[in-house]
């Protein structure tokens, strides 16, 4: 199992209908060969800087071929859909964590 780690940093007055949105497109995400399950998740420490909000997604892949596929089939779609919606008010980092 890997884990695709996502995390997300924006003014914490977006919270609430970035949550509405995310939850969406979770539940997307799980629909995908290969993902089994998530989980949205708050960052407390470090603590993001006056007036931000952090929320990472730990996404589980069943492998790595599920990760390249996920990345060769719906990466750019699903990255698009974000920034169609909230623009440059979201800023994304993302790791590919893998057992040691």
């Amino acid at each position: 199992m890997i884990i695709y780690a996502v995390e997300l940093e924006m003014e914490a007055t977006l919270r609430e209908e970035y949550l509405v949105w995310l939850r969406t497109h979770v539940a997307e995400m799980l629909t995908f060969p290969g993902f089994l399950g998530a989980e949205i998740l708050t960052r407390r420490d470090p603590a993001p800087a006056a007036g931000r909000w952090v929320v990472c997604v730990h996404y589980r892949l069943r492998d790595r071929a599920a990760w390249e596929g996920y990345l060769a089939r719906d990466a750019a779609r699903m990255r698009a859909a974000g920034v169609a919606r909230f623009g440059d008010r979201v800023r994304a980092s993302r790791q590919l964590l893998e057992p040691a």
